[in-house]
């Protein structure tokens, strides 16, 4: 099973998610999402599988700095650019798999 897990290098729940992981004997491959945005296809799938209440990290300094006219996103696609164009965006971490995504992390998701 491919395991990648998005988030920030200096996000606690990141590290603490990564440690987990590979405490547990998974493969794991962190992507930044500073670094390496994920593409539009990721995120669209992103999308279909969580609500944007779960994916969409409204309590960021990223959200606050926006605009009204940036945050009057309107559906999945204008969600799908939103992330695209402001990835800290993202709640953090996401954990996707062949087959789910998981948004958020706790010691007891089984992977």
């Amino acid at each position: 099973m491919t395991i990648k897990l998005y988030g920030l290098k200096n996000c606690d729940k990141c590290r603490a998610a990564l440690k987990d992981l590979n405490a547990a004997g998974k493969d794991v491959t962190f992507v930044d999402i500073r670094e390496n945005t994920p593409t539009a296809d990721v995120l669209e799938t992103w999308v279909a599988s969580c609500s944007a209440d779960k994916i969409l990290n409204t309590r960021s300094t990223t959200w606050r700095g926006l605009s009204n006219d940036e945050r009057a996103y309107e559906g999945d696609a204008g969600l799908v650019e939103l992330l695209l164009n402001h990835p800290t965006l993202i709640k953090r971490p996401v954990v996707a798999t062949n087959d789910q995504v998981i948004v958020g992390w706790t010691n007891k998701i089984p992977i």
